[in-house]
Protein backbone atom coordinates (compact mmCIF):
# COMPACT_ATOMS: atom_id res chain seq x y z
CA UNK A 1 0.00 0.00 0.00
CA UNK A 2 2.88 2.36 1.04
CA UNK A 3 4.32 1.50 -2.20
CA UNK A 4 1.41 2.34 -3.97
CA UNK A 5 0.88 5.93 -2.35
CA UNK A 6 4.39 6.88 -3.27
CA UNK A 7 4.22 6.13 -6.89
CA UNK A 8 0.83 7.48 -6.99
CA UNK A 9 2.67 10.85 -5.14
CA UNK A 10 5.57 11.27 -7.72
CA UNK A 11 4.12 9.94 -11.00
CA UNK A 12 0.48 11.32 -10.35
CA UNK A 13 1.17 13.10 -13.80
CA UNK A 14 1.66 9.95 -15.91
CA UNK A 15 -1.90 9.77 -15.48
CA UNK A 16 -2.96 12.41 -18.16
CA UNK A 17 -0.72 10.73 -20.97
CA UNK A 18 -1.91 7.22 -20.26
CA UNK A 19 -5.91 8.57 -20.26
CA UNK A 20 -4.95 10.68 -23.63
CA UNK A 21 -3.70 7.23 -25.23
CA UNK A 22 -6.31 5.14 -23.80
CA UNK A 23 -9.08 7.75 -25.60
CA UNK A 24 -6.68 7.59 -28.50
CA UNK A 25 -6.72 3.79 -28.72
CA UNK A 26 -10.41 3.69 -28.13
CA UNK A 27 -11.38 6.23 -31.33
CA UNK A 28 -9.18 4.08 -33.12
CA UNK A 29 -10.83 0.71 -32.33
CA UNK A 30 -14.69 3.00 -32.86
CA UNK A 31 -13.71 3.80 -35.95
CA UNK A 32 -12.33 0.03 -37.12
CA UNK A 33 -15.55 -1.04 -35.50
CA UNK A 34 -17.35 1.31 -37.46
CA UNK A 35 -15.70 0.28 -40.77
CA UNK A 36 -16.18 -3.37 -40.20
CA UNK A 37 -19.81 -3.08 -39.54
CA UNK A 38 -19.76 -0.41 -42.93
CA UNK A 39 -18.13 -3.33 -45.19
CA UNK A 40 -20.63 -6.10 -43.45
CA UNK A 41 -23.54 -4.47 -44.48
CA UNK A 42 -22.03 -3.41 -47.60
CA UNK A 43 -21.75 -7.40 -48.26
CA UNK A 44 -25.23 -7.82 -47.05
CA UNK A 45 -26.54 -5.27 -49.41
CA UNK A 46 -25.17 -6.52 -51.99
CA UNK A 47 -25.83 -10.02 -51.57
CA UNK A 48 -29.44 -9.35 -50.89
CA UNK A 49 -29.45 -7.82 -54.37
CA UNK A 50 -28.15 -10.67 -55.86
CA UNK A 51 -30.67 -13.06 -54.36
CA UNK A 52 -33.67 -10.67 -55.67
CA UNK A 53 -32.08 -11.01 -58.82
CA UNK A 54 -31.49 -14.72 -59.03
CA UNK A 55 -35.35 -15.30 -57.93
CA UNK A 56 -36.37 -12.87 -60.80
CA UNK A 57 -34.23 -15.15 -62.95
CA UNK A 58 -35.03 -18.30 -62.01
CA UNK A 59 -39.00 -17.48 -62.17
CA UNK A 60 -38.42 -17.21 -66.11
CA UNK A 61 -37.36 -20.53 -65.87
CA UNK A 62 -40.28 -22.02 -64.44
CA UNK A 63 -44.06 -21.81 -66.15
CA UNK A 64 -46.58 -20.03 -64.08
CA UNK A 65 -49.61 -22.10 -62.57
CA UNK A 66 -52.89 -21.31 -62.29
CA UNK A 67 -55.29 -23.44 -61.28
CA UNK A 68 -53.76 -26.73 -62.64
CA UNK A 69 -53.29 -24.86 -65.80
CA UNK A 70 -49.93 -23.70 -67.36
CA UNK A 71 -49.68 -19.89 -67.95
CA UNK A 72 -46.85 -19.65 -71.30
CA UNK A 73 -45.80 -16.26 -72.59
CA UNK A 74 -46.09 -17.13 -76.21
CA UNK A 75 -45.04 -13.35 -77.07
CA UNK A 76 -41.40 -14.07 -75.33
CA UNK A 77 -38.10 -15.55 -76.50
CA UNK A 78 -37.22 -18.94 -75.63
CA UNK A 79 -36.83 -18.92 -71.98
CA UNK A 80 -33.66 -20.87 -71.47
CA UNK A 81 -31.84 -19.27 -74.33
CA UNK A 82 -32.72 -15.66 -72.71
CA UNK A 83 -31.94 -15.91 -69.86
CA UNK A 84 -28.61 -17.45 -71.15
CA UNK A 85 -28.05 -14.01 -73.16
CA UNK A 86 -28.18 -12.28 -70.22
CA UNK A 87 -26.09 -14.30 -67.81
CA UNK A 88 -23.61 -14.58 -70.47
CA UNK A 89 -23.23 -10.88 -70.94
CA UNK A 90 -22.97 -10.35 -67.09
CA UNK A 91 -20.33 -12.31 -67.12
CA UNK A 92 -18.25 -10.53 -69.96
CA UNK A 93 -19.13 -7.04 -68.22
CA UNK A 94 -17.44 -8.77 -65.22
CA UNK A 95 -14.68 -9.98 -66.66
CA UNK A 96 -14.11 -6.88 -69.01
CA UNK A 97 -14.27 -4.72 -65.64
CA UNK A 98 -11.69 -6.93 -64.30
CA UNK A 99 -9.50 -6.94 -67.28
CA UNK A 100 -9.67 -3.41 -67.49
CA UNK A 101 -7.49 -3.70 -63.64
CA UNK A 102 -5.02 -6.73 -65.34
CA UNK A 103 -4.47 -4.80 -68.54
CA UNK A 104 -3.56 -1.46 -67.51
CA UNK A 105 -0.59 -1.05 -65.62
CA UNK A 106 -1.21 2.27 -63.95
CA UNK A 107 -4.40 0.84 -62.38
CA UNK A 108 -2.34 -1.86 -61.51
CA UNK A 109 0.15 0.50 -59.89
CA UNK A 110 -2.66 2.48 -58.20
CA UNK A 111 -5.02 -0.11 -56.61
CA UNK A 112 -2.16 -3.58 -56.31
CA UNK A 113 -4.32 -5.45 -54.62
CA UNK A 114 -6.40 -6.41 -57.52
CA UNK A 115 -3.69 -8.43 -59.07
CA UNK A 116 -2.31 -9.65 -55.63
CA UNK A 117 -3.44 -12.99 -54.94
CA UNK A 118 -2.36 -13.03 -51.62
CA UNK A 119 -5.12 -10.85 -50.81
CA UNK A 120 -8.24 -13.00 -49.71
CA UNK A 121 -10.86 -10.65 -51.36
CA UNK A 122 -8.79 -11.07 -54.12
CA UNK A 123 -8.43 -15.00 -54.10
CA UNK A 124 -11.71 -15.52 -53.44
CA UNK A 125 -12.52 -13.38 -56.48
CA UNK A 126 -10.14 -15.53 -58.67
CA UNK A 127 -11.94 -18.69 -57.21
CA UNK A 128 -15.41 -17.20 -58.53
CA UNK A 129 -13.78 -16.27 -61.49
CA UNK A 130 -12.78 -19.94 -62.15
CA UNK A 131 -16.03 -21.50 -61.07
CA UNK A 132 -18.00 -19.54 -63.58
CA UNK A 133 -15.80 -19.89 -66.16
CA UNK A 134 -15.77 -23.66 -66.00
CA UNK A 135 -19.85 -23.65 -65.41
CA UNK A 136 -20.29 -21.14 -68.83
CA UNK A 137 -22.53 -22.34 -71.68
CA UNK A 138 -20.79 -22.15 -75.07
CA UNK A 139 -23.09 -19.77 -76.47
CA UNK A 140 -26.49 -19.02 -75.41
CA UNK A 141 -28.02 -21.45 -77.51
CA UNK A 142 -26.53 -23.96 -76.51
CA UNK A 143 -28.62 -27.23 -75.20
CA UNK A 144 -28.34 -27.12 -71.17
CA UNK A 145 -30.47 -28.52 -68.35
CA UNK A 146 -32.10 -26.74 -66.44
CA UNK A 147 -30.03 -27.56 -63.40
CA UNK A 148 -27.07 -26.28 -65.42
CA UNK A 149 -28.80 -22.94 -66.29
CA UNK A 150 -29.23 -22.68 -62.14
CA UNK A 151 -25.69 -23.70 -61.15
CA UNK A 152 -24.38 -21.01 -63.96
CA UNK A 153 -26.64 -18.35 -62.54
CA UNK A 154 -25.76 -18.83 -59.08
CA UNK A 155 -21.91 -19.05 -60.29
CA UNK A 156 -22.31 -15.22 -62.00
CA UNK A 157 -23.89 -14.03 -59.00
CA UNK A 158 -20.78 -15.21 -56.93
CA UNK A 159 -18.52 -13.87 -59.49
CA UNK A 160 -20.46 -10.27 -59.30
CA UNK A 161 -20.06 -10.22 -55.49
CA UNK A 162 -16.95 -11.51 -55.03
CA UNK A 163 -15.80 -8.72 -57.90
CA UNK A 164 -17.30 -5.60 -56.60
CA UNK A 165 -16.26 -6.61 -53.00
CA UNK A 166 -12.49 -7.24 -53.91
CA UNK A 167 -12.53 -4.10 -56.20
CA UNK A 168 -13.91 -2.15 -53.19
CA UNK A 169 -11.53 -3.40 -50.45
CA UNK A 170 -8.23 -2.52 -53.30
CA UNK A 171 -9.32 0.83 -53.66
CA UNK A 172 -9.40 1.40 -49.36
CA UNK A 173 -5.75 -0.21 -49.21
CA UNK A 174 -4.21 0.84 -52.18
CA UNK A 175 -0.94 1.11 -51.70
CA UNK A 176 -1.00 0.76 -47.69
CA UNK A 177 0.30 -2.88 -47.90
CA UNK A 178 3.73 -1.44 -49.28
CA UNK A 179 6.40 -0.23 -46.37
CA UNK A 180 7.52 3.27 -47.38
CA UNK A 181 10.38 2.59 -49.63
CA UNK A 182 8.20 0.30 -51.64
CA UNK A 183 5.80 3.16 -51.83
CA UNK A 184 8.55 5.12 -52.98
CA UNK A 185 9.45 2.88 -55.74
CA UNK A 186 5.55 2.90 -57.07
CA UNK A 187 5.28 6.45 -56.98
CA UNK A 188 8.42 6.57 -59.08
CA UNK A 189 7.30 3.84 -61.24
CA UNK A 190 3.93 6.06 -61.92
CA UNK A 191 5.88 9.00 -62.81
CA UNK A 192 7.75 7.11 -65.41
CA UNK A 193 5.01 5.28 -66.66
CA UNK A 194 3.64 8.59 -68.41
CA UNK A 195 6.93 9.48 -69.93
CA UNK A 196 6.99 6.04 -71.12
CA UNK A 197 3.73 6.12 -73.37
CA UNK A 198 3.61 10.40 -74.16
CA UNK A 199 3.20 10.62 -77.54
CA UNK A 200 5.57 13.91 -77.49
CA UNK A 201 8.62 12.23 -76.06
CA UNK A 202 11.00 10.49 -78.23
CA UNK A 203 11.49 7.12 -78.80
CA UNK A 204 14.34 6.77 -76.85
CA UNK A 205 12.85 8.22 -73.43
CA UNK A 206 10.13 6.21 -73.54
CA UNK A 207 12.06 3.01 -73.69
CA UNK A 208 14.67 4.68 -71.12
CA UNK A 209 11.19 5.43 -69.09
CA UNK A 210 9.99 1.44 -70.03
CA UNK A 211 13.24 -0.36 -68.86
CA UNK A 212 12.88 2.17 -65.73
CA UNK A 213 9.16 1.04 -64.99
CA UNK A 214 10.19 -2.41 -65.32
CA UNK A 215 12.82 -1.90 -62.71
CA UNK A 216 11.00 -0.54 -59.73
CA UNK A 217 8.25 -2.95 -60.18
CA UNK A 218 10.28 -5.80 -60.01
CA UNK A 219 9.62 -7.70 -57.02
CA UNK A 220 6.36 -5.57 -56.37
CA UNK A 221 3.46 -6.58 -58.82
CA UNK A 222 3.74 -9.24 -60.61
CA UNK A 223 2.72 -7.93 -64.59
CA UNK A 224 1.21 -10.63 -66.53
CA UNK A 225 2.35 -11.30 -69.88
CA UNK A 226 -0.71 -9.77 -71.58
CA UNK A 227 -0.24 -6.65 -69.36
CA UNK A 228 3.50 -6.79 -70.80
CA UNK A 229 2.51 -7.01 -74.25
CA UNK A 230 0.10 -3.97 -74.14
CA UNK A 231 2.41 -1.80 -72.26
CA UNK A 232 5.00 -2.61 -75.06
CA UNK A 233 2.79 -1.87 -77.76
CA UNK A 234 1.88 1.99 -76.29
CA UNK A 235 6.18 2.15 -75.57
CA UNK A 236 6.83 1.38 -79.22
CA UNK A 237 4.07 3.15 -81.18
CA UNK A 238 5.62 5.54 -83.42
CA UNK A 239 5.28 9.24 -83.27
CA UNK A 240 2.46 10.41 -85.70
CA UNK A 241 4.12 12.86 -87.98
CA UNK A 242 2.26 15.74 -89.55
CA UNK A 243 0.27 15.81 -92.49
CA UNK A 244 2.89 17.38 -95.54
CA UNK A 245 0.82 19.80 -97.64
CA UNK A 246 -0.46 18.73 -101.13
CA UNK A 247 2.20 21.08 -102.90
CA UNK A 248 5.13 19.70 -100.75
CA UNK A 249 7.41 17.30 -102.77
CA UNK A 250 7.32 13.36 -101.57
CA UNK A 251 9.59 12.46 -98.85
CA UNK A 252 11.66 10.28 -101.33
CA UNK A 253 12.48 13.55 -103.21
CA UNK A 254 13.58 15.19 -100.01
CA UNK A 255 16.98 14.54 -98.88
CA UNK A 256 16.37 15.72 -95.42
CA UNK A 257 13.43 14.07 -95.19
CA UNK A 258 15.02 11.05 -96.86
CA UNK A 259 18.16 10.67 -93.79
CA UNK A 260 15.92 11.35 -90.93
CA UNK A 261 16.32 8.39 -88.99
CA UNK A 262 13.43 5.91 -87.55
CA UNK A 263 12.39 6.13 -84.15
CA UNK A 264 14.14 3.23 -82.16
CA UNK A 265 11.24 0.02 -81.98
CA UNK A 266 10.66 -1.56 -78.50
CA UNK A 267 12.01 -5.03 -78.48
CA UNK A 268 8.73 -6.62 -77.14
CA UNK A 269 10.71 -9.14 -74.73
CA UNK A 270 13.68 -8.72 -73.02
CA UNK A 271 16.05 -11.46 -73.56
CA UNK A 272 15.27 -12.70 -69.94
CA UNK A 273 11.86 -12.96 -70.26
CA UNK A 274 12.20 -15.17 -73.82
CA UNK A 275 13.91 -17.57 -71.54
Amino acid sequence: MDQIMWWAEHYWWLVFPIMGMAGAAAKAWERSAKNRHERRIETLRMKAQLKTAQIEARALTHPTKNRGATIVDTTASPVPNDLLARLLAEHDEITARWLDYELDVAKLIAFPAMSDGRQPLTAAFLRAKRTADALRPASAEAKVTEQQVSEYLDAVGAYAVAFEIAEKDARRLRDSTFTDAERKRLDRAQQLLKVAVDESATQAERNVAYKRVREELDGLILLSDDAVQVLEKQVAREIAAPAAPASAPSAASTPETASTPEPERMPLRRTDEQS
